[in-house]
């Protein structure tokens, strides 16, 4: 899979889906195409990814010093180098420098001797490696439960905010992609029995500050999802995921903390991972995320009803799922936010002169 812009629970979550392998491939195949779609959309790539990219000289009818990137935007630079002469990052503007990252251009400083060229012909003269992408805006969101090495594929963390499948982590400097979460055992267990009424949602605890406000957590075949903490108390939403209510006492707490990550992804190295290291998740600029979420609704929904879903009766009758304002009267909340993440995330097209 690529990088998603929003995760399996998001859409889950909206949707209010139960955990079944055969929903999450309906889901994870819908947010894969919006993820695609959206990129082609609003003409660029959002998620962070070292790499090494070349370009031609900028030509004789250019200014020699600047460089425009156009579709490659970039975060931050490393190196630099023209006609296989290396050029001092210090002498490099990223631009423009009042709104980015991203950066669209590189300049030369004029006031020194660096410049591009030199090379055998232009193609291909210049090389840039650096991180490229619309940003690396991350937040921590959990820590390192046990150990990990390079080669191991799975990752258990400690009580998790927000972390769901096609989530872009990064501990240290390696970005990993998660495409799977298991249980895991907290090392709590269920302190005063439950019965098996919806009713009774409180859930208590021996450390309250072990858990996390929308966690999904397993006492025996009964999955709860956390909607409030207070002290050793956990509000629980009991049978979430189309469990089974049931009762409960003395029983093991787990929850989904065990993660199936593609190690050392966009550009990075896998690297040993220490018990306690913090693990960031990448933040996905929210109205694209938005977005991404709706276009997979969309998908679900129209996959359900065999892509036939109208709304009105009659005359008044409308297809769902698209359409402009002007001309169905239909999708305009789909449709308005697409302008907006247009509006706000799109990469416009520059206008070169002859």
């Amino acid at each position: 899979m690529g990088v998603w812009y929003a995760t399996r629970e998001d859409v889950k979550g909206a949707l209010d889906y139960a955990e079944t392998a055969r929903s999450d491939r309906r889901v994870d195949q819908a947010i894969e195409a919006a993820s695609r779609w959206i990129e082609g959309f609003l003409h660029r790539r959002f998620y962070p990814e070292i790499a090494t990219r070349y370009f031609d000289y900028p030509g004789q009818y250019a200014r020699p010093w600047r460089l425009w990137l156009d579709d490659s935007e970039l975060i931050s630079l490393t190196s630099i180098s023209s006609g296989g002469v290396t050029i001092d990052p210090a002498t490099v503007f990223l631009e423009p420098n009042r709104s980015g990252p991203p950066y669209n251009r590189v300049e030369l400083n004029i006031g020194t001797n660096s410049a591009f060229g030199g090379g055998q012909t232009t193609q291909r003269d210049i090389t840039i490696t650096g991180l490229w992408g619309y940003n690396s805006t991350d937040t921590a969101a959990a820590a390192a439960a046990a150990p990990a090495g390079s080669t191991d594929t799975t990752l258990t963390v400690g009580p998790a905010d927000g972390i769901g499948v096609g989530q872009v982590l990064r501990v240290g400097s390696e970005r990993m992609l998660v495409t799977g979460r298991s249980m895991a055992d907290t090392g709590q267990t269920l302190q005063t029995p439950l019965d098996a009424q919806q009713k009774s949602v409180s859930v208590a605890v021996s450390d309250g500050t072990g858990f996390e406000v929308g966690e999904v957590l397993l006492l025996d075949s009964e999955r709860m999802l956390v909607v409030d903490i207070a002290g050793n108390q956990l509000t629980v939403k009991r049978a979430w995921d189309g469990s089974v209510p049931a009762a409960h006492t003395g029983s093991a707490i787990y929850a989904l903390r065990r993660l199936t990550v593609t190690r050392g992804a966009l550009g990075t190295t896998a690297a040993t991972i220490s018990q306690g290291d913090t693990v960031y998740r990448w933040e996905v600029p929210g109205p694209v995320r938005t977005l991404c979420i709706a276009e997979a609704l969309v998908t679900l929904m129209q996959q359900s009803s065999g892509y036939a879903r109208t709304t009105g009766v009659g005359s008044s009758a409308r297809q769902v799922g698209g359409g402009t304002i002007a001309k169905t009267q239909y999708g305009l909340s789909i449709e308005s936010l697409r302008e907006q993440a247009y509006t706000s995330h799109g990469r416009k097209a520059r206008m070169r002169a002859v």
